[in-house]
C-alpha cells in the first residue's frame, strides 16, 4: 500500500532571500540531522543572467535501522538523489527527491516547496508532500515501513528548527538583509545579434528540464517549454502550521497529513459545503486516523444533517414549554481544562413523563439542540482561553435514579439518542463524571454501554455515595467556585431540578405518532429509492412560460442517470401489480414511477436534457429554464456499468465500481421547486447566460425545436459556467433555510 504524506503550510516571518541563504548552509552537510552523513553535488546548471539555479545532489544517509536488517540488504548507508531547481526571479524554490538505493524494491518520491507568502511578500512558506511505495523487501515489508515513517516524522520536524538555526547563525555573523535579484544590464541588441538575444531570453523564461542537466546542453537549447510549477494557493484553501497548533491542537505530522488530504478530498466533492477543520478532525480521531473509514462515516453525517437541517436547530427550533420545565439539565460554566461543563440530573428526571408528554423524537431532537450548543461553546471558549477546545465535559448526577428510570419505552428512546450521538457527534465528549451512582446503576450501565464507543468509555469516570468529595473526585476537575449546589459545593446552579411530568400533559399513541412524523418530515428534502428496472420520477405541471425548475440532491448510494423530459399530456402513475417491474417498491414505499411502459420517446415524451450521470456520494445543484408549458418529468435512474466495447473481458475499473453495489439498489435525497424567472436571477439575460456543458442539447434530440434551456450543475469534479449555487440561493429566499448547508456551521 502506497503511504503518501502532506504537509501543512509552513510560514517563516522572513524574506525569501534570507531563508534561502539559511537553507544552503545544510549542505554539504548538516550536523543538526546525524543521519545526513554528506552529499556530493553530480549536476549544475547557472543561467547567464544568474535567474535560475538548478542543482542536483546524491546524499548519503545513515539510516537508523537493526543491524541485522542492514547486514541483510547488504547495504550501511541509503543513496538519495535530490533536485533542487532555485528561480530568483519568481522567487520560488523546487526540491524534488527519491531514493537510488532499493529503487527496484523501495520507491520514495519528495517535493518540497519554498514561495513567497500570497499576502506578504517579506513572509516565505514552505510546503512538503512525499510518498512511499515498498514492493518487497526480503519479507520486511512491514518493519522498513516503520522504520521509514518514523525517519521521516523526524526529519520533518527538524526542518523548521533547522531553517531557524542558520538564520540565527546568520544574525549573530551580522546578515539580516539578502538583497533579491535583479536582472543584469543589458546592452542594445544589434541586427547580428537579435537572434541570441531572443534565445537568451528564452531560457531565463523556463524551468531547466531534467535532460539539460544529464547532457549539460547551454542555455541556448532550453527554448522548449515546460510543465508549469505548482503555485502556493491562499490561506482559504490550505492549512498553515501555525494555525493547527493554535486552534486544532498539537498533531503529529502524519496526523496534520491525514487532515489536510481529507479537507482537500471534501474541497474537491462536496463544494460549497465543507465542514470546520475541528469537526473533521473529530472523525479522524474516531477512527484513528484512517481516511478511509473517517470519510465514510464523515459524508454520511453530512447527509444526516443536511436532510434533517440540524445545521439550523438553534435558529428554527425552539423546545416545548415542558422539556424547558422537566429536563433536568443546562450549561454551566467550564471545568479546568477551559472545556464546558454540561450537569444533567439525571436521577431527578421523569424519563416516562418526558416520553409520554413528548415522544422520542422531541427528546432526540432536544439533545442535537445541546450537541449543537456544545460545538459552539466550544469555539467560544478555543478564543477566550488561547488554546484548542473541542470537547466538553458531562457530569451526570444519578442521586434518586431507580428502577422506574429502566422503563423499556425510556431506555429505548435513550438508546436511540445515544447511536445518533455517537454516529454525528464523536470525540465531542472529553470527560463523563457520574456521581452518586445507585445500586441499579450496574443494570443501566448493561443495557447501554454496548452502544458506546470504546473510546468514549475510556472517558467514563463513576463514583458511588460521596466518593466524588475525596482525593481523585470532583475537584481534580472542576474548580471548588463552580461545584453546583446540590452537589454540596458553592455555586448555584441553574440547571431545572426536574420532577414529575404531569399526566394531564401525556399525549396519546396516535398524538405522539404524528407528532414525531411532523419532526422529522420538517425537512425541504425528500428520500427516495432507485432500483434496477425501476427508475424514481417526479411530475412538475409548468402553466406559464419561462419558469425555472431548480434541483438539489446528493447521491446517497449507488451511481444513478439523471434526466429530465417533457410531455404535452400527464402521465398517470403505474398500478402495482405483483408480476410487473412496478411492483418493486422500498418498504418505504418511495419509489415512483410515471412514465408508462407504452410509451415512445420523441412521440409521448421528449427529453429536454441531456443525461447527466451522478457517481455515490455526488451533491448536485441545478435548474432548467422552461420554454413551453406542460408536464416535466425528472428521473432518477438506476446506471448499469457498460460492457466493454473492444474486449469481452471487463475492465478492472468496472469490476471494482460494481463491486461498491453490493444490490441493485440506489439511493437520493432531493429538493425541488419550480421558480418564476424574476424571482430566479432578476432577468431573463442572465438566464440565457448560464449555459454549461449539462445544458447543451443534442442535435438529435426531439426536444430541441420546442425546448430551449439553461442549466447550472455543481457537483464533483464538473466545472459550473454559471454562478455557482444559484439555483440553492433561490431555494433559501423562497423558504428561508438554505437548499443546501453550503457552509455547514459544524
Amino acid at each position: 500500500m502506497v503511504q503518501k504524506y502532506q504537509s501543512p503550510v509552513r510560514v517563516y516571518k522572513y524574506p525569501f532571500e534570507l531563508i534561502m541563504a539559511a537553507y544552503e548552509r545544510r549542505f554539504p552537510t548538516c550536523p543538526l540531522i546525524p543521519m545526513f552523513v554528506g552529499s556530493d553535488t553530480v549536476n549544475e546548471f547557472k543561467s547567464e543572467d544568474g535567474a535560475i539555479h538548478v542543482i542536483e545532489r546524491r546524499c548519503k544517509l545513515d539510516v537508523d535501522a537493526p543491524r541485522l536488517l542492514k547486514k541483510i540488504a547488504g547495504v550501511d548507508y541509503v543513496y538519495f538523489v535530490q533536485k533542487n531547481s532555485l528561480n530568483s526571479r519568481e522567487r520560488t524554490l523546487h526540491i524534488e527527491a527519491h531514493n537510488e538505493t532499493f529503487s527496484n524494491r523501495v520507491i520514495i518520491n519528495e517535493h518540497c516547496c519554498y514561495t513567497v507568502h500570497p499576502e506578504n511578500e517579506d513572509w516565505t512558506c514552505f510546503e512538503q508532500s512525499a510518498s512511499l511505495d515498498i514492493k518487497s523487501f526480503f519479507g520486511f515489508e512491514s518493519t522498513v515501513e516503520k522504520i521509514a515513517m518514523k525517519q521521516y516524522t523526524s526529519n520533518i520536524k527538524k526542518g523548521k528548527e533547522i531553517i531557524e538555526y542558520y538564520l540565527r547563525q546568520l544574525e549573530e555573523e551580522g546578515i539580516t538583509f539578502v538583497p533579491r535579484w535583479t536582472p543584469p544590464s543589458i546592452t542594445p541588441c544589434s541586427e547580428t545579434s537579435l537572434s541570441s538575444c531572443k534565445k537568451q531570453a528564452a531560457s531565463m523564461a523556463v524551468v531547466i528540464p531534467d535532460a539539460a542537466l544529464k547532457e549539460g546542453l547551454s542555455g541556448d537549447a532550453l527554448s522548449s517549454p515546460s510543465a508549469p510549477e505548482p503555485v502556493v494557493g491562499t490561506p482559504d484553501d490550505k492549512l498553515d502550521a501555525d494555525y493547527i497548533k493554535r486552534y486544532l491542537g498539537d498533531l503529529t505530522p502524519l496526523q496534520e497529513s491525514c487532515l489536510i488530504r481529507l479537507r482537500q478530498w471534501l474541497q474537491e466533492t462536496h463544494k460549497g459545503k465543507i465542514p470546520k477543520d475541528e469537526h473533521i478532525l473529530r472523525f479522524l480521531r474516531a477512527r484513528d486516523f484512517n481516511i478511509d473509514k473517517a470519510r465514510e462515516i464523515m459524508c454520511q453525517s453530512l447527509t444526516w444533517r443536511k436532510q434533517h437541517q440540524v445545521d439550523y436547530i438553534l435558529e428554527t427550533w425552539t423546545p416545548p414549554q415542558v422539556l424547558q420545565d422537566y429536563y433536568a439539565g443546562g450549561w454551566h460554566h467550564h471545568d479546568k481544562d477551559g472545556r464546558p461543563l454540561y450537569v444533567l440530573r439525571l436521577g431527578q428526571m421523569d424519563t416516562k413523563g418526558l416520553v409520554r408528554a413528548l415522544g422520542e423524537e422531541a427528546l432526540l431532537r432536544y439533545v442535537l439542540s445541546i450537541n449543537e450548543e456544545g460545538l459552539r461553546r466550544c469555539e467560544e471558549n478555543t478564543k477566550v482561553f488561547g488554546r484548542p477546545i473541542s470537547s466538553w465535559t458531562c457530569l451526570v448526577d444519578l442521586e434518586g435514579l431507580n428502577m422506574r428510570h429502566l422503563w423499556r419505552p425510556g431506555v429505548k428512546a435513550l438508546l436511540r439518542i445515544i447511536e445518533v450521538v455517537e454516529a454525528n457527534y464523536p470525540e465531542t465528549l472529553g470527560r463523563l463524571l457520574i456521581l452518586r451512582a445507585p445500586r441499579v446503576f450496574p443494570v443501566l450501565w448493561t443495557l447501554v454501554s454496548p452502544f458506546i464507543d470504546d473510546n468514549t468509555r475510556r472517558k467514563f469516570l463513576i463514583y458511588a455515595g460521596n466518593d466524588y468529595q475525596g482525593p481523585g473526585g470532583l475537584l481534580d476537575y472542576i474548580d471548588k467556585e463552580i461545584i453546583p449546589d446540590f452537589l454540596s459545593g458553592e455555586c448555584m446552579c441553574e440547571v431545572p431540578e426536574g420532577g414529575l411530568v404531569p399526566k394531564s400533559l401525556y399525549r396519546t399513541a396516535e398524538e405522539l405518532e404524528n407528532e414525531d412524523l411532523k419532526l422529522w418530515t420538517e425537512t425541504i428534502y425528500q428520500s427516495a429509492s432507485v432500483f434496477k428496472g425501476a427508475p424514481h420520477e417526479i411530475l412538475i405541471q409548468i402553466v406559464d412560460a419561462s419558469s425555472v425548475i431548480t434541483w438539489d440532491f446528493d447521491v446517497c448510494k449507488g451511481d444513478i442517470v439523471f434526466n429530465i423530459y417533457h410531455s404535452k399530456r400527464s402521465p398517470q402513475p403505474a398500478k402495482k401489480d405483483s408480476l410487473g417491474a412496478h411492483s418493486i417498491t422500498s418498504p418505504g414505499g418511495n419509489n415512483v414511477q410515471l412514465i408508462d411502459k407504452v410509451w415512445q420517446l420523441g412521440r409521448d415524451y421528449s427529453m429536454v436534457e441531456s443525461p447527466l450521470i451522478c457517481k455515490e456520494g455526488e451533491s448536485v445543484q441545478g435548474s432548467h429554464v422552461t420554454r413551453w408549458p406542460g408536464f416535466y418529468i425528472l428521473q432518477w435512474k438506476f446506471h448499469s456499468m457498460p460492457a466493454c466495447a473492444a474486449s469481452s473481458l471487463p475492465r478492472v475499473d468496472d469490476v471494482l465500481a460494481s463491486l461498491q453495489v453490493s444490490s441493485h439498489k440506489c439511493k437520493v435525497m432531493y429538493y425541488t421547486e419550480v421558480i418564476g424567472s424574476e424571482d430566479f436571477r432578476g432577468s431573463m439575460t442572465s438566464l440565457e447566460s448560464s449555459h454549461s456543458g449539462f445544458s447543451q442539447l443534442s442535435a438529435a434530440t426531439t426536444s430541441s425545436s420546442q425546448s430551449h434551456s439553461s442549466s447550472m450543475i455543481s457537483s464533483r469534479g464538473r466545472v459550473c459556467h454559471a454562478k455557482p449555487h444559484a439555483a440553492a440561493t433561490c431555494v433559501r429566499g423562497r423558504h428561508g433555510n438554505p437548499g443546501c448547508a453550503v457552509s455547514a456551521p459544524l
